[in-house]
């Protein structure tokens, strides 16, 4: 902000006068002073101490006189050890808030020419988006919103899981126990209708295996392994894997479509492409009601070929190396990791060849300076690999890789398992938290006289605020649990608490005379509740790049918190409408104003939509 520039200029200025020392930009932080000290801004002299071999109090007192006598704003100041306490003028308040009340972009920096590309979501087609999905959906979406305000061109996208045995053992089920059903024929959303199958797959599969563990041909495999374990429920639970491969008839059928598939076979093909539309179908009803959308989509059936061409490169560089085998390896020792293989003897790619490979048709599609991967914190070693890998193939865009890496998320029952269908799906709770917000209303009356479209609208913004802001406000890559009742707590660190204080500042906006939303300039006796305020919103700016830059969508909305408190408090305190005078009011108004529009900004880069009435 040019007000504070110019603070910190004169500062600078007087530390050049006074010790004839020339400083850096930054050089001494200037940061909003501690509640428990007075004064307004503070600068950080501590290295001056040695520099200049006197006491911090002596440079503090010999600085916070110069600013005292050099700068008009500067009303008074106080050291505490090696902190200089600046106390500035009513008239330096009016002029911040002026500068951004002024600035209708306030937060958002011009655009800086570079690409960013932000992967996330990247479902599988075998189920429907589920609770761990929206945590991936929101982080993704909301960091993108975020770099996009830093100034970046953004690309969003994802990676779509359409192929593998996963995706084979929903449509064996299908086709087994189907009887041609459809979609539309069972009124059920196509992703669930997918994922159901899914989930028959495994409840079959786990029929045919409890019978061959009663079989002579299973009692037989387990006595040949007694003398490694005596618990024959955990053998079993280990050897799953193992039947499903070697003894399963279910087994030999999936994976026997799965080699169709590979081979082009027309039927298997036309099975997979109707299966899987039926589950874009679903996921598009989700992603709109999530309000998200992407520039690009890549499909793992395209990409799972890519890759073999970097691997020759890798070769050629030296980066890679083969095997007696065949087999082609990288060796990551060097940087504390492991060999790793990227191709096989069989010349087949493994993942994260195929990761390299989309890596670089992203590049050669978009022109990227950067990648944003938002994957759980499971994959960490693999991007860690992959990042790796391609600095060592020299991409251009290897400066500029980064994993969001998020924990799991929980509910207040425990863990979720997808083949065993006790996983919550999106949509489910998405209905319970805009039921949980339809409860919260019924209870307060406030909107119950509002047409039934307009009532859904609302209540359905409050949903949605509840559930990405108690998602969001949690850093990522801390593990959470998610409760959908706490959520929507009126008094909480919640999404519908921020969205009250916009809601009441619209209600002041509808209350005021439009002659009085103007002219607030004659007002110069700044409370300390304003000063709070504006000092929260001088903030914004710097979170915002601060997100931007950590990639932690979390301190966007622990920010909205915190404004969103400071101004219940000012609410409360102070009189707004029946202010003393009528510049008081016009100041209050456009002070309320500005904190509404700042809210809205911080939750439209959470994804999240204000509703003008509660």
């Amino acid at each position: 902000m040019a007000v504070l520039k110019d603070i910190k200029d004169r500062f600078y200025n007087g530390v050049h006068v006074c010790y004839d020392i020339v400083l850096n930009d930054g050089e001494l932080p200037m940061n909003e002073t501690r509640h428990e000290f007075s004064g307004d801004y503070t600068f950080v002299i501590f290295s001056l101490v040695k520099q200049l071999k006197k006491s911090p109090k002596e440079i503090g007192d010999t600085l916070g006189q110069w600013m005292l006598s050099n700068e008009p704003l500067v009303i008074g100041f106080e050291v505490i050890q090696g902190f200089l306490n600046l106390t500035f003028s009513n008239e330096f308040w009016n002029r911040i808030f002026f500068e951004i009340n002024d600035n209708q972009n306030y937060g958002y920096f011009p655009t800086n020419g570079k690409k960013v590309l932000v992967e996330f979501s990247s479902p599988n087609t075998n189920k429907p988006l589920h609770l761990g999905h929206v945590r991936n959906i929101l982080l993704g979406w909301s960091c993108s919103k975020i770099l996009e305000a830093n100034g970046y061109n953004i690309i969003r996208t994802q990676v779509i899981n359409d192929r593998g045995i996963a995706v084979c053992k929903s449509m064996l089920a299908w086709k087994k126990f189907g009887n041609g059903a459809t979609p539309k024929l069972t009124s059920t959303k196509g992703d669930h209708f997918v994922g159901d199958y899914y989930v028959l797959f495994e409840k079959a599969f786990m029929e045919e295996y409890s019978v061959f563990q009663h079989s002579k041909e299973g009692i037989a495999v387990y006595e040949s392994h007694r003398k490694d374990t005596q618990d024959s429920v955990a053998f079993f639970k280990e050897y799953k894997n193992k039947y499903f491969n070697e003894y399963s008839q279910l087994g030999a059928e999936a994976k026997q479509m799965l080699l169709k598939w590979e081979a082009n076979d027309p039927e298997t093909i036309a099975l997979w492409k109707k299966m899987n539309q039926w589950v874009y179908d679903g996921f598009s009803t989700t992603y709109e009601k999530l309000g998200v959308h992407f520039d690009s989509l890549y499909y793992e059936s395209d990409t799972y070929l890519l890759g073999k061409k970097a691997v020759e490169e890798g070769l050629s560089k030296n980066v890679f190396y083969k095997e007696d085998d065949g087999s082609v390896w990288v060796n990551l020792e060097d940087v504390g990791m492991d060999r790793k293989i990227v191709l096989r003897s069989d010349g087949t790619s493994v993942y994260v060849t195929q990761d390299i490979g989309t890596a670089q048709q992203r590049y050669e599609d978009f022109g990227i300076d950067k990648m944003v991967y938002t994957v759980a914190d499971e994959q960490d070693y693999h991007f860690k690999v992959l990042f790796e890998i391609l600095k060592r193939l020299g991409a251009p865009y290897a400066d500029g890789l980064f994993h969001l890496s998020y924990g799991m998320i929980d509910l207040p029952t425990g863990k979720m398992k997808s083949r065993e269908g006790t996983v919550v799906d999106a949509d489910d709770l998405i209905d319970e938290v805009v039921q949980e917000a339809r409860d919260m209303s019924a209870e307060r009356g406030e909107i119950a006289s509002l047409p039934e479209n307009e009532k859904e609208l609302i209540l359905h913004k409050i949903g949605m605020g509840a559930l990405k802001f108690f998602i969001i406000k949690v850093q990522p890559k801390k593990r959470m649990i998610f409760d959908p009742k706490e959520s929507v707590d009126m008094q909480g660190q919640t999404g519908p608490y921020i969205q009250n204080a916009y809601v009441r500042i619209q209600s002041i906006k509808r209350k005021a005379s439009e002659n009085l939303m103007v002219g607030f300039d004659g007002y110069k006796e700044i409370n300390e509740q304003e000063k709070s305020l504006i000092k929260q919103l001088v903030n914004f700016p710097d979170v915002v790049a601060e997100a931007g830059t950590l990639y932690d969508p979390s301190s966007v909305a622990n920010y909205a918190y915190a404004l969103s408190k400071e101004f219940h408090r000012f609410y409360h305190d102070v009189r707004i409408l029946n202010a003393e005078t009528d510049a008081a009011k016009s100041f209050r108004i456009q002070l309320s104003t500005k904190v509404g529009e700042v809210l809205k900004s911080s939750f439209d880069l959470l994804g999240i939509e204000m509703p003008d009435r509660m």
